[in-house]
């Protein structure tokens, strides 16, 4: 079973004095999900492993760029997360932990979406199911949100 837990990295200046708690908006929380397949996980601790650094961190996210003017960005990271990086970690009994960073400018961008891994006939790798993509170039390596 894969389970996952999701933190905010925070500096201690920027924690604040606590304060009442409110209601979340609808807002709030799409601005931080983000999904990523089983299927994803198991293809990220592969790379890892075949990396030789299976206590990386895989950084997903977002660059201006591209025909349609972004494009998705998944990376090794060796280092710890920065402040306001989303932070997921995938933990299967007798597998090694798998940790994600999404930037807080990506994930506005990526809200509500999927990163799946899909292995085809004549290709094989990852791929976003982005809600927000209003369109995407020919090529499918960049997007446009609506």
């Amino acid at each position: 079973m894969t389970t996952m837990e999701e933190t905010t990295t925070t500096t201690p200046s920027a924690r604040s004095a606590p304060s009442a708690p409110s209601a979340p908006s609808v807002e709030e929380k799409p601005k931080r999900s983000l999904t990523i397949t089983p299927a994803a996980v198991e293809a990220m601790r592969g790379q890892l492993a075949k990396r030789g650094t299976p206590d990386a961190a895989i950084r997903v996210g977002i660059r201006g760029g591209g025909c349609s003017g972004f494009s998705y960005v998944i990376e090794f990271d060796d280092k710890a997360p920065r402040t306001g990086d989303l932070v997921m970690e995938f933990a299967d009994e007798g597998k090694a932990k798998v940790r994600v960073y999404c930037d807080k400018k990506s994930i506005i961008y990526l809200a509500g979406s999927a990163l799946d891994w899909e292995k085809k006939l004549m290709h094989q790798g990852f791929k976003f199911l982005n809600p927000q993509e209003a369109s995407r170039c020919g090529c499918g390596h960049s997007f446009q949100v609506g």
